[in-house]
């Protein structure tokens, strides 16, 4: 039997090849002066791609050869694009500038904005993130860092088989989209990288995160406001700070976070497994309707973990508690074992308590004993065998 893994990567090629048959539209970045030495400047050959794809309303691809490729921050708009299907398929690796001052300031090293129907296949980033990590770990002035790879306000994207090393900050952002597909992604950068988010959702709708293995500095996956309609399922995830529904709630007048599905998820040595996070501010956002399912720790400090009194800084933090009403929230068949003694605590805002929290068939234990729960301000249930036994 062909394994479930094998036959998706083997249709991604069979796929691939058809539409380069079938395309007329075949653009290599070499032919616009892409030199794959990963010395010479390429920012201006790729921006001259993407405008030949642009410029028909055929599907295109562009081509990236084997080989290493320096750019520059480079936008990839879809204001004035006339194609509605652009496939970018990468065999080599796209490298940053070795001064990471170069894009280190401008937010995003490759930026696609507005479009739709974009799909990458292949490929590896690579962010050269060490030497910022190591500035701002000096107490020096540094740039804030760039995101390797950001989509704002597109519809219908793919990414597939991309692999994302040593961002300066977050890895991939998936920002203001509808109907993105993320499948068979490899993130990676040391778990002491700061801020090093593997994929940050927010604003977007309807993105799935399928068969992906994320090891980070920061959240393997962080999942910011206005996000409905997400789907994670098989994720591998370690080092990192685990799957964080948040921060939310800095602003008062903020979108909520709902419809949201973890499905089996593995986390090794993280700092956390599945965890919600709000600011201790006065805020109307809330979390509903979430379901983390068939998840497997393996030694993570908080394996589930409420947070409402979020405040790293102890500042801007007022003391009444959080306003964002978390409710409806599912943990079914969590099992595996806890860095500390305190494997499930949920802390909520004393003045919007949590709501509807449901623990259905969980298992975890604290160096081959039973672990503790922990909970203030939280309303719920449990069901099946529940290990440490529910605090409601």
């Amino acid at each position: 039997m062909i394994p479930c893994k094998m036959i998706q990567v083997l249709l991604s090629t069979i796929f691939f090849y058809y539409s380069s048959a079938a395309n007329p539209s075949y653009i290599n970045v070499q032919n616009f002066g892409a030199k794959p030495n990963g010395k010479s400047d390429c920012t201006k050959a790729f921006l001259s791609a993407w405008a030949a794809a642009c410029a028909t309303t055929q599907p295109a691809t562009i081509y990236v050869p084997a080989g290493r490729y320096l750019l520059r921050n480079a936008i990839f708009a879809g204001n004035s694009c006339k194609n509605k299907a652009i496939t970018i398929r990468i065999d080599g690796t796209l490298v940053a500038p070795t001064d990471y001052k170069v894009i280190g300031n401008a937010g995003n090293w490759l930026k696609f904005y507005r479009v739709t129907g974009v799909s990458i296949y292949g490929g590896t980033l690579d962010g050269g993130g060490a030497k910022l990590w190591a500035c701002k770990t000096s107490g020096k002035s540094c740039p804030k860092g760039a995101t390797s790879l950001a989509f704002y306000n597109s519809n219908n994207i793919t990414i597939n088989a991309l692999s994302s090393l040593n961002s300066q900050m977050f890895h991939i952002l998936i920002y203001g989209c509808q109907n993105a597909n993320l499948i068979n992604t490899k993130i990676s950068a040391p778990g002491n990288s700061p801020n090093t988010d593997g994929i940050h959702v927010q604003q977007s709708s309807a993105v799935t995160i399928l068969n992906s293995r994320i090891g980070t500095g920061d959240d393997c996956v962080s999942i910011g406001p206005g996000t409905s309609n997400l789907w994670i399922e098989n994720l591998s995830c370690g080092p990192g700070h685990g799957i964080s529904i948040g921060s939310l709630g800095w602003d008062m007048q903020e979108e909520g976070v709902q419809n949201v599905t973890v499905k089996t998820a593995t986390f090794t040595g993280t700092q956390n497994g599945v965890r919600v996070k709000t600011w201790a501010r006065p805020s109307n956002a809330f979390v509903r309707d979430v379901l983390f399912q068939h998840v497997v720790i393996q030694n993570a400090q908080n394996p589930i973990i409420i947070d409402q009194n979020y405040c790293p800084d102890h500042q801007n933090c007022p003391t009444e508690g959080s306003g964002v009403r978390i409710s409806d929230i599912t943990y079914q068949d969590v099992h595996g074992t806890s860095a500390s003694q305190v494997a499930v605590k949920f802390v909520c805002s004393k003045t919007k308590p949590c709501s509807g929290i449901r623990l259905d068939g969980v298992n975890l234990t604290y160096r081959n004993k039973p672990a503790v729960a922990s909970c203030a301000n939280a309303d719920g249930m449990a069901s099946g065998v529940v290990q440490p036994t529910s605090c409601f």
